[in-house]
């Protein structure tokens, strides 16, 4: 189980890493919609227990939101 955690654990970080690096072409409303977004998807999914369509819904209205915040 430990080995599966680090496996799990270098995947995650290099997704990150990699999601960083496509943000770097990207104009500051662009950036902040992909914020909103992703911060929506988490608190959606928090919210919802995990729920798929608490995630999607989540990640929808955070990146409407992150688009219209950012300038």
């Amino acid at each position: 189980m430990k080995m599966r955690n680090r496996l799990m654990s270098g995947v995650i970080a290099a997704l990150v890493l990699l999601g960083l690096g496509g943000c770097s072409g990207m104009s500051a409303q662009d950036k902040s919609t992909a914020i909103g977004a992703g911060v929506g998807a988490g608190v959606g999914a928090v919210l919802t227990g995990g729920s798929a369509v608490g995630t999607v819904g989540g990640g929808a209205v955070g990146g409407v939101i992150g688009h219209e915040v950012g300038d």
